[in-house]
C-alpha cells in the first residue's frame, strides 16, 4: 500500500524498498500472518510518534475509577446524614463506587436493625442514580453495604425527566394560546356578527 492506503498489487521485497527509498520513505510490515505479507510505505518516525500521542491521549481521558467510603452512625442527625448522602451521590456521579459504613458503638451492636434502616435510606435516595452491588452485611461492628453507579438507570431517569419537560412546555404553550383565542374573542369588534344582527334587529324595528 502507498501512504495514502491504495493498493499497489503484489511486489517483490526488491521493488518495494525501491518505491519506498523513492518517496523518501519505509516499508512498513503491517500484516505479516497475511499470505502474501500486507507491507505500508509511510514515515514509520511520524507513525510511532501519532500512536505514542494518541496513547497519552486515552490515558489522559480515562476514568480511574476507585472505591470511596462514607461512614454513618446509627443515630445520626438530619443535617449529617443529608450531608453526607450528598457526597454519595457525588462520588457515584463522578463513576466511583462507594462503601456505605454504619460503625455500631457499645450496645448498638445488638441493635443492627437501625443501622440497616439507614442503608435502606440511602439506597432508595441513590435510586436512578446507583444498584447496590453489595447487599448489606454485618462486619463486626460495621454493618457494610456498596453501591455502583448505574448508568442505565440514570440515563433513563434523564430521559423522564426530558420527557416531562417537554410535555410541560407543550401544556404551557397550549395553555397560552388558548388564553390569546379567548382574549382575541372579548376584544372590541371581535364579535362582528353578533353586532350587525343587533344592528338589523333595531332597523327592523
Amino acid at each position: 500500500m502507498d501512504p495514502d492506503g491504495a493498493q499497489l498489487g503484489i511486489k517483490p521485497l526488491p521493488e518495494a524498498l525501491a518505491i519506498a527509498k523513492d518517496l523518501d520513505l519505509d516499508l512498513v510490515e503491517v500484516a505479516p500472518m497475511a499470505d502474501p505479507p500486507v507491507c505500508r510505505i509511510m514515515d514509520f518516525g511520524k507513525f510511532k510518534f501519532d500512536e505514542a500521542q494518541k496513547a497519552k491521549e486515552s490515558r489522559r481521558k480515562a476514568v480511574h475509577v476507585g472505591i470511596k467510603e462514607m461512614k454513618y452512625r446509627p443515630k445520626i442527625g438530619p443535617g449529617d446524614f443529608d450531608t453526607k448522602t450528598r457526597q454519595v451521590a457525588k462520588f457515584l456521579n463522578e463513576g466511583h463506587k462507594v462503601k456505605i459504613t454504619i460503625m455500631f458503638r457499645g450496645r448498638e451492636v445488638y441493635h443492627p436493625e437501625h443501622g440497616k434502616r439507614i442503608l435502606d435510606r440511602i439506597a432508595e435516595q441513590m435510586e436512578g442514580l446507583a444498584k447496590v452491588e453489595a447487599e448489606p452485611k454485618l462486619d463486626n461492628r460495621n454493618m457494610i453495604m456498596v453501591l455502583a453507579p448505574d448508568k442505565r438507570a440514570r440515563q433513563a431517569a434523564q430521559s423522564r425527566a426530558s420527557n416531562q419537560q417537554r410535555a410541560e412546555k407543550a401544556a404551557a404553550s397550549a395553555t397560552e394560546t388558548s388564553a390569546a383565542a379567548e382574549a382575541n374573542g372579548n376584544a372590541p369588534g371581535g364579535d362582528v356578527g353578533a353586532d350587525s344582527e343587533v344592528a338589523t334587529s333595531a332597523e327592523e324595528g
